[in-house]
């Protein structure tokens, strides 16, 4: 049976910080994302939502979650058409990416940091290629490809 439901985009997700202050600073300035809102909600609370330039997606810098201290973020993924480009701009302004490029069927990708260590994939997806047709007298990739089907 399957259940259908009206969820259709993932809109926000929470990114624990130290220091919202230098968060902002560091996705704004050194990511290049734009800043959606900084608004205070009480006392010593503030909500900062921020997202990549033409993004759907927007992060919230949070603290406070003691069930999600800064920096215990992994994988969060960026996708980009330019990796060499974004690589080096972020380089140049002073953010630590790998140096060497991964190569992988799917794409290719660099990690790096936030200034807490919340940890980002930066990559440029292949295109998908099309399924190849089995040739006539090739039986053993036939059977390869039929144990993948």
């Amino acid at each position: 049976m399957v259940v259908r439901m009206a969820m259709k985009a993932i809109q926000l997700f929470s990114i624990p910080v130290s220091d919202q202050e230098q968060a902002k600073a560091f996705y704004v300035d050194s990511l290049g994302w734009e800043l959606v809102r900084d608004d205070a909600m009480a006392p010593d609370q503030r909500w900062v939502q921020v997202r990549p330039r033409g993004g759907q997606t927007s992060v919230a810098l949070v603290t406070g979650f003691k069930s999600m201290p800064p920096g215990s973020m992994r994988g969060v993924v960026v996708e980009t058409d330019d990796l060499e480009g974004d690589q080096a701009a972020l380089q140049a302004r002073g953010v630590r990416v790998d140096a060497a490029i991964e190569v992988a069927p799917w794409g290719r990708w660099v990690t790096f940091d936030d200034p807490d260590g919340n940890g980002f994939v930066l990559q440029a997806t292949s295109a998908r290629r099309e399924p190849t047709t089995v040739t006539a007298g090739r039986e053993g990739d036939r059977d390869l490809q039929e144990a993948f089907d």
